[in-house]
């Protein structure tokens, strides 16, 4: 079974480990993967802005940023919870469910998903459709801790 690592670097939004790593794991095993290590950063505003700037010439703060790394430490997905409380805001949605979204968009990225063009992106949202209830089970647990 994969081991899912959590770094919570923010203070946006309180984060609960065990949904998390749920979450990751109900993605690993639905796409029919079993990395020995994942690694899930929550970070801030300020410092995912840094990480886009630096991998991708752009300055502004992003949702996630995933890093892939091989197949036995599958990568690393970079996290902010504050664009998600913004978002989730401005749509009337949960922040919780924003994040939870992020996450799974950000491991499949780690699979090999891309978003690059109208076609990838359309194969990216049935797959992160695929784990709407998980995200829903996962969002739930976060507003409750």
């Amino acid at each position: 079974m994969s081991t899912v690592r959590i770094d919570n670097r923010q203070f946006d939004l309180s984060i609960s480990e065990a949904p998390i790593q749920l979450l990751v794991l109900a993605v690993l095993e639905g796409e029919g993967i079993d990395p020995d290590e994942v690694w899930i950063h929550f970070v801030s505003e300020a410092e995912i802005s840094l990480l886009h700037e630096k991998h991708f010439d752009d300055p502004t703060p992003t949702d996630c940023i995933s890093f892939p790394i091989d197949d036995e430490v599958l990568g690393e997905v970079v996290v902010c919870p504050k664009v998600a409380i913004d978002y989730a805001a401005r749509q009337g949605e949960s922040a919780y469910g924003e994040l939870a979204l992020y996450v799974v968009h950000g491991v499949l990225h780690l699979i090999g998903y891309e978003d690059t063009t109208l076609a990838k992106a359309a194969k990216m949202r049935v797959a992160e459709e695929r784990y709407r209830a998980a995200r829903t089970v996962c969002a739930l647990s976060l507003g409750e801790s």
